[in-house]
């Protein structure tokens, strides 16, 4: 799910939110601009940009003014987002956004030139907000971006605009990507300058053999029309990828021959390899559980494989944060890479020929890799070895040894940061499950405060929600989250609310602030009187270890509603908790969840509200369905489909049912609501239905849809599953 949606794969909603709140957009939108010496960082400030100190949180400079950036007889230009030259004289400006798929990555872009002090737009005669990706070359003297699939260069100093490819279209697309790559990989820009500004590399997908979604719109217009999304379902061969790179002068394209059938593998990262004659590469193959590593000569064409990676489950894209930029240390000669083969997600330093060294060891996982400090020999990341709710700041030496805890450790909780390039500054975020965000600037490695909120943790919240672990009848030890009724009584039973998610896309029980808020209640569920709770399944995104993430490989379905069904009868052993008033909800994943567990234990859940659930599992799209499913190329790997699918089990519902879905979900697509209408109907299975016509998976769009979804989500709840003590 996303409005993004930042997932890959299926997310709820809620946890959409709480995601988007703390993590950079990669690439187009990155959070922090940071100068060259690394204590300064810029920011944008209504319609000017300006310089801000971390050492004096007093001083200020404007860099750029409202008057630069206001074109002759127009408004000044709202700025959605803007890159700055590497030499400090120049200023990119993305305005005038549009929306593709989940970002608003199409729109215009200007350059203002601090030195000439002139404002000039890019792609001048292209139409309006059809630009994607533009970047100012190294050098500072060029710009190249993407427009109407195919990459342009344009020369800042006299406008000239050269077309580099020409054969792009909406099914064969240069320098982006088609929907399931976006949605899953997380890729959209997809072009890279060359470090010396010769060359551009660039990725070409051709969709011209995947088949359309076609969404129907009835509201728009007199007539209904369709919406076409190219969408390869499991079990649909994948879009052809391949790699090129072209010359700016030349306008000639080399492009790289990679091994194997480039329809049966993905190439989800590509970046120039420290250098201008070469490119680096990831292939997955199509079951995504061979990663392959190679260098490419940007002259021939031809490629080396350096790195092979083969597992039992999947093995995740690149490092699973960033999807643009390659870790290169040692000036360039090795460069770090994530993996799991140890059983830990541990990070290794790899050379040129392939030689890997573990920089990282023990029994935990690295969460993300946060900097790279080349020169002073330090690399730093997140972890959390003793609690996987959490996470903290450490540090290793680059060709490893002992962690060192870089988090204070009085500050329990969620940690983020952006480092300075230069290792010296973090730009902190802190909350906890009661406590709100705060910010504040820290020097490193002593973290010591500089300026920002002192942080401090909430311990007077009138909502405190309680972490606790809960072990089921097969042994697995869940961590949970519950907030308890104000006022609570142990002499009275309550009713409970279980929110899931449950897939490996997202985890729910985070020690964060807003976690255990539910954004579709209208009020207070704590003041009405619910308890709501949340556990995070095997098969989750926990720093568990790899066990525990790909138990649930070829069995989404079934462990993950194994492990929820057996931790709610475990937590409907307290004394507390009324057993005939027990709800579950969802979304997205969540949503399939809360079917699943609605239908294959009717015998617990009693009221469920699923929205923009994936009914039909072989009708989600191949990347995400096939990485942790396997690929359904025969009855029997599409069994383990049909296996996990709520609609199977559709017949045995017994309780109260809500089911919401946007019919314009390009996603999740509304053939999973009326496959699963289909089902209920046949079995007389009664349930309340609400379509939203033509909203999307995050259903926000139209006036008063928010506000209706939550008012009808807290009266069915109200309705089905009364609240307040008994």
């Amino acid at each position: 799910m996303n409005f993004k949606f930042y997932k890959t794969g299926l997310m709820s909603l809620a946890f959409f939110l709480l995601l988007f709140s703390q993590q950079a957009v990669k690439g187009q939108f990155a959070k922090t601009h940071w100068a060259t010496d690394g204590y300064q960082y810029y920011r944008v400030q209504g319609t000017q940009i300006v310089e801000l100190d971390t050492r004096d949180s007093a001083k200020k400079t404007v860099v750029v003014t409202t008057e630069m950036i206001t074109p002759p007889g127009q408004q000044a230009l709202s700025i959605a987002n803007f890159f700055i030259s590497d030499d400090g004289s120049k200023v990119l400006i993305f305005t005038n956004t549009k929306r593709v798929w989940r970002y608003n990555t199409r729109g215009d872009y200007w350059v203002y030139d601090l030195t000439a002090k002139t404002l000039k737009q890019l792609g001048k005669d292209r139409p309006a907000s059809s630009l994607m990706f533009a970047k100012l070359s190294p050098d500072g003297t060029k710009a190249g971006y993407v427009s109407e699939h195919n990459v342009f260069v344009e020369d800042l100093a006299t406008g000239a605009e050269k077309q580099l490819t020409f054969d792009g279209t909406k099914k064969l697309i240069n320098g982006t990507f088609d929907w399931v790559y976006e949605e899953e990989f997380d890729c959209r820009d997809g072009f890279r300058w060359s470090p010396d500004s010769r060359a551009i590399a660039f990725w070409q997908i051709d969709a011209n053999k995947i088949k359309n979604y076609f969404m129907l719109n009835t509201t728009d217009s007199i007539y209904p029309f369709v919406v076409p999304v190219e969408y390869p379902v499991a079990g649909e061969d994948p879009s052809s990828c391949k790699l090129g790179v072209v010359d700016v002068s030349t306008a000639k394209i080399t492009w790289m021959d990679i091994p194997g059938d480039a329809v049966q593998h993905y190439i989800p990262r590509m970046e120039w390899a420290n250098n201008s004659n070469q490119l680096i590469l990831q292939q997955l193959n199509r079951a995504q559980n061979d990663s392959r590593l190679f260098l490419a000569n940007v002259s021939n064409g031809t490629t080396a494989l350096i790195h092979d990676e083969q597992a039992t489950a999947w093995i995740d894209a690149g490092d699973g944060r960033d999807p643009i930029g390659w870790n290169w240390v040692n000036k360039g000669k090795d460069f770090i890479w994530m993996s799991e083969k140890d059983g830990w997600r541990h990070m290794y330093k790899i050379d040129r020929d392939g030689k890997e060294t573990l920089i990282t060891k023990g029994d935990y996982d690295v969460i993300g890799l946060t900097l790279i400090d080349d020169a002073g020999g330090y690399i730093y990341f997140m972890a959390s070895p003793g609690n996987a709710t959490q996470e903290y700041l450490y540090r290793v030496k680059i060709n490893g040894g002992k962690t060192e805890k870089v988090t204070p450790a009085d500050e329990p909780g969620t940690h983020s940061y952006e480092i300075s390039p230069n290792g010296k500054i973090g730009l902190h975020t802190f909350s906890n499950i009661y406590t709100p965000y705060q910010n504040e600037v820290v020097s490193l490695p002593d973290h010591k405060h500089i300026s920002g909120q002192t942080i401090k943790l909430n311990t007077a919240a009138k909502v405190k929600p309680e972490f606790f672990k809960v072990k089921t009848v097969d042994g697995v030890e869940m961590d949970g989250w519950m907030v308890k009724p104000t006022n609570f009584d142990s002499t009275k039973k309550y009713p409970i609310v279980f929110y899931v998610y449950s897939e490996p896309a997202g985890a729910t029980v985070t020690d964060r602030y807003g976690a255990s808020r539910n954004g579709e209640y209208v009020g207070s569920m704590a003041d009405d009187g619910y308890i709501y709770v949340s556990l995070d399944n095997r098969g989750t995104p926990a720093p568990k270890g790899a066990a525990w993430r790909k138990a649930i490989y070829k069995n989404i379905g079934l462990v993950n509603i194994q492990d929820q069904a057996m931790g709610a009868k475990e937590i409907l052993k307290w004394p507390f908790v009324d057993t005939s008033r027990v709800a579950v909800w969802g979304w997205s994943g969540g949503g399939s969840c809360t079917l699943n567990l609605m239908f294959q234990h009717p015998e617990i859940y009693k009221t469920g509200i699923s929205v923009a659930a994936v009914g039909w599992e072989l009708s989600y799209d191949n990347i995400y369905q096939e990485r942790y499913m396997g690929v359904p190329i025969d009855d029997a790997s599409r069994e383990v489909f049909i296996k996990g699918s709520p609609v199977t089990y559709a017949k045995n519902l017994r309780g109260n049912l809500l089911y919401v879905h946007g019919t314009g979900d390009d996603n999740v697509h509304y053939r999973n609501a009326e496959l699963l209408i289909n089902e209920l109907v046949k079995y007389n299975r009664q349930f309340q239905l609400m379509s939203f016509p033509n909203r999307t998976h995050g259903i926000f769009e139209g006036p008063g849809t928010s506000t209706f979804l939550r008012t009808l989500y807290t009266n069915y709840l109200k309705t089905h599953c009364p609240p307040g003590p008994r």
